[in-house]
């Protein structure tokens, strides 16, 4: 069995897990923050420990991106031969790459699951993926504003099409295609270009 269709099977393989287990997933509680604040039980509460885990992250990853690791990685990125020439590992860097993302995935996944009440089996789908990988490329690819903001024209655009048509999922491809052809750096790199002079 080839790469490709085993990783299809594993994935049919957890989501019926998943779907197995539907009951164990709904009814995911609020329950009180750290010393046992529970001011983050409230909506606005929550809000804001979610925007503060945004900030957190973002301030992490402008680090890391601006440490010797960062700098490493962009240099994997533009020539990977080159890199493993001058005594890097590129295995071990995109491993390290992959337990963060994994982390922050996850970080995202643990903030969701109180705020919407439930983990939905459709999360572990690759629709989902999808979204995320679209609100990166609108939002801008290879920097850390640009997926946010990504994100949130995404999810917004999203929540109003929603109010007038049943084929908003049409109208934000087309949107998608329209940012692919005409601005390929995304939202985010057109801010920056309007901003210099």
């Amino acid at each position: 069995m080839n790469s490709p269709l085993r990783t299809v099977v594993r994935m049919r393989v957890v989501f019926g897990v998943i779907e197995w287990i539907d009951s164990i997933l709904s009814g995911v509680p609020r329950t009180a923050g750290p010393l046992g604040m529970s001011w983050f039980t409230s909506r606005i509460g929550y809000y804001y420990l979610a925007a503060g885990c945004l900030l957190a992250a973002y301030v992490f990853c402008r680090a890391f991106v601006a440490s010797a690791v960062g700098t490493t990685l962009l240099a994997i990125r533009d020539n990977e031969r080159k890199a493993q020439a001058l005594g890097y590992n590129p295995r071990a860097y995109k491993i390290l790459v992959f337990v963060l993302s994994a982390f922050l995935g996850g970080l995202a996944g643990a903030l969701y699951a109180p705020f919407a009440g439930f983990a939905s089996p459709d999360l572990f789908f690759w629709v989902l993926s999808g979204q995320v990988l679209i609100m990166v490329v609108v939002g801008g690819a290879g920097t850390l504003s640009g997926p946010i903001l990504g994100a949130a024209f995404f999810l917004a655009l999203e929540h109003y099409l929603s109010v007038f048509t049943d084929s908003w999922a049409l109208v934000l491809g087309l949107v998608f295609i329209a940012v692919v052809l005409f601005a390929p750096q995304g939202l985010w790199g057109m801010v920056r270009g309007r901003a210099v002079p």
